[in-house]
């Protein structure tokens, strides 16, 4: 059963185009090790919920933008092995090092499809 990996995170807007080539990058290595997609979306015309949002849920500051992001593999296994793999390369900290992304904020989750309609 295919297996995702969800993530919203917290990106300084005005280091976008340094976090796409990250996210380049990334998406790169985690194909590499099994990945069958990987999305990356950019917050548009998020607003604060009244008791949760995706901006509140990340602590989201004026300076940022939230973004919603995931990676799709047949299951969890091979999920687990690419993280370890990915994560594993000393190269991977410094792609998202130098405060492009605030990790403490980030939320991420594994999840199994119920429902896929196109």
């Amino acid at each position: 059963m295919t297996y995702v990996d969800g993530f919203i995170l917290p990106v300084k807007t005005a280091r976008k185009d340094d976090y796409i080539k990250a996210a380049q990058k990334m998406t790169a290595l985690y194909l590499a090790h099994g990945a069958a997609r990987c999305v990356e979306t950019w917050g548009a015309g998020l607003e604060p919920g009244q008791n949760t949002s995706f901006p509140r849920a990340v602590e989201l500051a004026d300076d940022e933008t939230a973004v919603f992001a995931w990676m799709e593999f047949p299951d969890k296994a091979t999920s687990d092995a690419a993280h370890r793999a990915v994560w594993s390369d000393p190269d991977t900290e410094k792609l998202m090092g130098d405060g492009l992304v605030d990790g403490q904020r980030m939320i991420m989750g594994g999840f199994e499809i119920l429902l896929d309609v196109t």
